[in-house]
């Protein structure tokens, strides 16, 4: 185990969160100081923990998804699954400034260009010169330190996000599933994330 250097709290600010179905709810957000990456990562504290440990959703950031509702991902709606979960159960998600699984926006265009020729998501990555996966959770261990939390419930289909937070110092005492959230858009790029990447989805994958 690796334990990343300190970061701290940077500024605490309590945001209210709407989302496009109508769900709101209130978040406090925390900036850090002192993350590996330099990035701009936020917290974003959510409901009121009554015992037992956090839950918490590192959520990296996906504009095209998050924002203007694309299908050819889940992020849109694990990120609003993820918020209305951890706001019933007390926690935090973690959104991180990491798009296109690390490879920047533009890449991941560029990579959206080569899947529509039939490449997998992985292989447009490799394609395109970048790793399948160049996300790191180093920063997430640290803002999760920063806010005294060392031990968690990890909301999340992905098993690289709880290997490498265990190896950054956080204890990951809980993998708890998202939904699957498939569309005619998405289901090539689901079907690629459990395969490829392993994660933990229920598909009815071909043979």
């Amino acid at each position: 185990m690796l334990r990343p250097p300190p970061a701290t709290v940077r500024t605490e600010v309590v945001l209210p969160l709407r989302f496009p179905d109508g769900y709101s709810t209130a978040a406090r957000v925390f900036s850090f100081a002192g993350l590996v990456d330099g990035r701009e990562h936020l917290a974003f504290a959510l409901g009121d923990r009554r015992g037992g440990v956090p839950l918490i959703r590192p959520h990296s950031e996906c504009l095209t998804g998050d924002v203007f509702g694309s299908q050819r991902c889940d992020c849109g709606p694990q990120l609003r699954e993820s918020v209305e979960r951890i706001a019933d159960a007390g926690g935090y998600l973690l959104y991180l400034r990491q798009e296109g699984r690390g490879i920047g926006l533009y890449s991941k265009l560029d990579a959206y260009a080569l899947q529509d020729t039939g490449v997998d998501t992985y292989d447009a990555n490799l394609a395109l010169g970048h790793g399948e996966d160049e996300r790191s959770y180093v920063a997430a261990a640290q803002m999760l330190l920063a806010l005294g939390v060392s031990r968690i419930a990890l909301l999340s289909n992905n098993p690289d996000k709880a290997r490498q937070l265990r190896l950054s110092g956080v204890t990951v005492a809980e993998q708890v599933r998202t939904g699957v959230h498939v569309s005619a858009a998405n289901v090539r790029y689901l079907e690629a994330k459990a395969r490829r990447g392993k994660h933990l989805l229920d598909l009815p994958l071909p043979a």
